[in-house]
């Protein structure tokens, strides 16, 4: 078998090196500077590749984003590979590079934020993936939003700590140049993790000038940064380093210890040119995990106290991706290959004493993985009957060469191993679509994509060895409406896909015991959605959409408090709607407000009820932003995070919470800059994450205590920062 998912993943590598590739415009931008765009004058066949030809007529006045000031400095509206891209749903949207950083944020992963409607939190150490929140899904760490940084996946399948995890640790947001957003399963490009989201985070390929910046705060909280390009040669040289020190309000100190860096080398212009990217990451913490919250008021610990002062972390990934991109007569072409090595070793301990009254229920788990992929497109005009088509092909493929382990631990010494697997994993999507514009107020997007996933496990338990496949076709649609009075109406439907741990497509026995039967779950399970939607900008200034959806799933992937892990569920439906506003108040100032709600619901009949864990109904946010390219500028943001069900009846809810974040500065006329965040503004005595599901602490009954398990949300803090540019 493993052979076999080699042989998969040569031959659509040989059939990926022949296809060529393109994209929009060179974006080169300071951290939180006005973006500069630079293009070479196109043939009309030399647009972004993501443009199709019915776009090329715009349907309506791209939506303008609203003035960002990152850091000092006025952001201007989207730019890079997607310029020129028209909105095919009402909830799909490209976020600027300067919208991102004119936020304030406690953790990195909380950018994504930017996102209408996600909810980015954290229930461990901050070297942990991030917890989301989408469209009614308690995603826990990336199950179904699909991540990319530079055309690389971040989602992780068959993972140590959950299916799709996702760690945006890595990232270093002064590089993002913009963020693709797309919600649903519509596109033909997006394959598995994608059916609630995907965030597509593009970086820059060079800097006007070079930045230096160092931030201190609250609760030991040390950041330094430094990024600068140069030519060299015929293109430019891009270099940026991270280092990051913070303890948190934690009585055991997360002592954090974090480096970062890329290393970038492009040339061309993205429609015909080249990138070739380094990054490297490593990360080390300690971690208070969610704890009972029973301990916190029979005063056993403090709020922020742990329970178990030995969990927490190690993390690395290293990361070599290629983009090569070319335009011609006969169309766009683009081809993104990666290479990339990630490792992870958790200890965590969530139920205390229940499984083992003696030495503990501390595990840990380990990830070592080696990830090789290529995503290779085409994208060709044509005229068909007076009709102007675009017709786009791609193939992407992925294999994932993976160690993956589950340990019983003490005081992060093993006691025992659950179990231990080398995994080989690969997967195929071919994918093609075609956009026509029959009309100056109609068009219509068809497409389709075949999925197929392939792998084989090597248990330490024979009786869990075993191969796995699985292959699964997915059609989309979508079609647009307008303009009128700068109006447009949206309609998207389309199937779409997860995969589950490939472990529990060959499991038959309890690891633990080696003897009690196991039922074996579907490597890949079906997911299906449809979006109605409207966006105006008819008020000068203000743009505004409405998305109504509507998502189905054939099982749901649910976490597993006590297992710290991931596992198949039931069929499960979500209903919902979104509104996203952005309005440009003065030249100087923005303002925006999304809000949403979702009903999610289980879809068969359980006497334990058909709520969903973890599913929040209503997340809102919105705020102002200010300032010029000199001056004064700054940011108050909200975010509203509504109470979710904790067990299938609704009998045990969770806490919603409310936070502000707030930032002032000034940008003087020399670069320098001088800033202040101020998190948790109001200090809300809320939760960041809440679980509800038994554990026992010493003395209580063998049988354990249902009780809510909570992290709670840092308390207010500050942060100074101070940067110049040379």
């Amino acid at each position: 078998m493993r052979r076999t998912a080699w042989r998969i993943f040569l031959a659509a590598a040989s059939i990926a090196a022949f296809a060529p590739v393109a994209e929009g415009q060179t974006v080169v931008t300071a951290p939180g500077q006005l973006p500069l765009v630079t293009s070479k004058r196109a043939r009309p066949s030399q647009r972004p590749h993501h443009a199709a030809a019915s776009d090329r007529k715009p349907a309506m006045p791209q939506p303008s984003q609203p003035t960002a000031v990152a850091n000092g400095i006025t952001a201007g509206s989207a730019t890079g590979s997607a310029l020129n891209l028209q909105p095919t749903a009402a909830s799909a949207r490209q976020i600027s590079g300067g919208e991102v950083n004119a936020r304030p944020v406690s953790r990195v992963g909380e950018v994504l934020e930017a996102v209408p409607g996600l909810i980015v939190t954290q229930h461990s150490g901050e070297g942990k993936a991030n917890q989301y929140f989408l469209r009614g899904f308690n995603l826990d760490h990336g199950t179904d939003l699909a991540i990319t940084v530079d055309g690389m996946p971040v989602n992780m399948p068959t993972h140590g700590h959950g299916q799709g995890y996702a760690d945006i640790n890595f990232l270093i947001p002064e590089l993002i140049q913009s963020m693709d957003v797309r919600k649903g399963p519509y596109y033909a490009d997006k394959g598995d993790f994608a059916s609630a989201g995907a965030v597509g985070i593009n970086y820059l390929n060079g800097l006007p000038k070079n930045t230096a910046e160092l931030t201190v705060g609250s609760f030991g909280y040390q950041r330094a940064t430094a990024a600068g390009s140069t030519k060299v040669g015929d293109g430019t040289l891009l270099a940026a380093f991270e280092a990051n020190k913070y303890n948190g309000p934690w009585v055991v100190p997360d002592d954090i210890r974090k480096l970062n860096g890329v290393l970038r080398y492009s040339q061309g212009t993205a429609t015909d040119g080249f990138s070739l990217t380094a990054m490297g990451y490593s990360n080390g913490w300690n971690s208070t995990d969610q704890v009972a919250q029973r301990a916190i008021d029979q005063g056993l610990i403090d709020r922020y106290g742990s329970l178990d002062p030995t969990d927490g972390g190690t993390s690395s990934r290293l990361s070599l991706s290629g983009n090569w991109a070319q335009s011609s007569d006969y169309g766009q072409t683009k081809l993104n290959a990666y290479v990339i090595r990630s490792s992870l070793q958790l200890y965590n301990d969530f139920t205390y004493f229940l499984d083992d009254p003696v030495n503990g229920d501390q595990f840990s788990q380990t990830d070592r993985r080696t990830v090789y992929g290529v995503d290779a497109s085409h994208a060709a005009d044509i005229r068909i009957a007076g009709i102007d088509t675009e017709t786009r092909v791609g193939m992407q493929t992925r294999y994932d060469d993976i160690n993956v382990g589950l340990f019983k631990t003490a005081q992060r010494e093993m006691l025992s191993a659950v179990r231990n697997d080398q995994v080989q994993e690969g997967n195929v999507g071919l994918w093609a679509d075609t956009t026509a514009r029959w009309t100056d107020w109609l068009r219509t997007t068809v497409g389709i994509r075949e999925d197929y996933f392939a792998g084989h496990v090597l248990s330490d338990t024979p009786q869990n060895s075993g191969n796995a496949q699985a292959a699964m076709t997915s059609p989309k649609a979508g079609i647009v409406l307008g303009p009128c009075y700068k109006t447009e109406l949206y309609g998207n439907a389309g199937f779409g896909l997860h995969s589950n741990d490939i472990r529990g497509a060959t499991i038959t026995v309890d690891p633990n015991d080696k003897v009690t039967p196991l039922d074996r779950v579907p490597l890949l399970v079906r997911s299906k959605g449809a979006e109605f939607g409207i966006r105006t900008m008819a008020i000068d200034g203000l743009t505004s959409s409405l998305a109504v959806f509507v998502l189905d799933f054939d099982s749901e992937l649910l976490f597993v408090g006590d297992a710290g892990t991931t596992e198949p569920s039931r069929p499960s439906r979500r209903v919902g709607v979104e509104w996203t506003n952005q309005y440009r108040l003065l030249p100087w100032m923005s303002l925006d407000f999304d809000l949403a709600y979702t009903r999610a619901r289980f879809t068969d009949v359980d006497p334990v009820g058909n709520f969903i864990p973890g599913a929040p109904a209503w997340v809102a946010s919105g705020g102002v932003t200010f300032g010029r390219e000199t001056g004064w500028f700054g940011s108050l943001r909200a975010r509203y995070f509504g109470p979710r069900p904790l067990i299938e009846d609704d009998s045990v809810r969770s806490l919603s919470s409310f936070i502000v974040n707030a930032r002032a500065g000034y940008k003087f006329d020399n670069g320098m800059r001088l800033q202040l965040d101020v998190l948790n503004l109001f200090n809300a005595q809320t939760n960041q994450i809440e679980y509800y599901y038994l554990s026992r602490l010493p003395g209580e009954p063998i049988g354990g205590v249902a009780d809510r398990h909570v992290h709670p949300a840092e308390p207010l803090a500050v942060r100074l920062t101070v940067a110049a540019t040379f």
